[in-house]
């Protein structure tokens, strides 16, 4: 499988990062905050501010001049929960909300290995059930609300999804950006094939899910939405993929159960492409293709909801 010439780029970048073992977590989330310039333009927006949300920090993107009842999706960034942070999904975020013509809420969640499991999924919980219920004061239409991540960020979008699937109202759509699905394997041929080499290696891997799950059992659905059992009724999901990330066939399988338990998916996988691609604007060309194509999705479920509420 051929690297795409920006990802090599990507790669040829970062060789000289060192497996997140050997630093301490402080250390690690200073070598992410360095490739901030890698995740492109900072798009302007008409208002952004940061606030708190149920007591999490967030921040908030409005595209246009807020109507009330607006449309939102709740974007939860990736780092393995243990790096990554609002600035390095700011450029991602702010793309998608112009796009999708909608607010968006980044959620800067507790990370670990200081508040591991269920720490970030309680923050994420958290902020989604306040916008849900209309606790913000932000104008939002709670029946127009998506949640939305990367890698972690998209494992915790994924276990949100399920939590609330029985609660009104109800998820519109669930964007989940090479998610983590199943942390008791790393045996996927994905796994085994990009297990190093294509920057996130199977060693950081386990690094991130030791902070993470702790003693947790790992095949918990909270932790692993894949081993979830019941995958009936679940947001319509948009699922992305990168050929040569080890998280490729995970993400893919997940969206298959989904789809094969009468879910409506859309999964779509970007040729050539290494992890953490969405988020490198900035060198990865794909990655703007994404952020739009992830900004048409939501904007299409949320007027597919507004339809649906419409008075006769």
């Amino acid at each position: 499988m051929a690297v795409h010439p920006d990802a090599r780029k990507f790669l040829d970048i970062t060789a000289a990062t060192p497996p997140l073992d050997t630093q301490t977590a402080e250390q690690n989330r200073a070598g992410t905050a360095r490739s901030l310039p890698l995740t492109g333009d900072r798009r302007e927006l008409a208002e952004v501010q940061d606030r708190l949300i149920a007591g999490v920090p967030v921040r908030i993107y409005v595209p246009f001049d807020a109507p009330s009842q607006a449309p939102t999706f709740i974007f939860f960034h990736g780092g393995g929960w243990t790096v990554g942070d609002l600035e390095l999904a700011d450029s991602t975020v702010r793309d998608i909300a112009a796009d999708a013509g909608a607010i968006g809420i980044s959620v800067d969640y507790r990370l670990a290995p200081e508040n591991p499991f269920p720490a970030a999924l309680e923050d994420a919980l958290a902020v989604t059930r306040s916008v849900l219920l209309g606790e913000t004061g932000l104008g939002i239409d709670s029946h127009r609300v998506a949640v939305a991540g990367d890698s972690a960020g998209g494992n915790l979008a994924a276990v949100v999804a399920q939590q609330l699937r029985g609660d009104q109202p109800r998820l519109v759509h669930q964007v989940l950006i090479y998610p983590v699905t199943d942390l008791s394997s790393l045996e996927t041929p994905s796994h085994r094939e990009f297990a190093d080499g294509h920057f996130l290696t199977n060693r950081n891997l386990r690094y991130f899910y030791s902070n993470y799950a702790g003693k947790a059992d790992r095949t918990d659905h909270r932790l692993s939405p894949a081993l979830q059992p019941d995958l009936a009724d679940l947001p319509p999901a948009t699922v992305i993929t990168g050929e040569c990330d080890p998280l490729r066939d995970e993400g893919e399988l997940y969206a298959q159960a989904m789809s094969e338990a009468g879910n409506r998916v859309t999964a779509v996988r970007f040729m050539g492409e290494v992890h953490p691609f969405v988020s490198m604007g900035g060198i990865i060309e794909d990655a703007n293709v994404a952020r739009r194509l992830v900004g048409a999705q939501l904007r299409s479920a949320f007027g597919s909801a507004n339809h649906s509420i419409a008075p006769a």
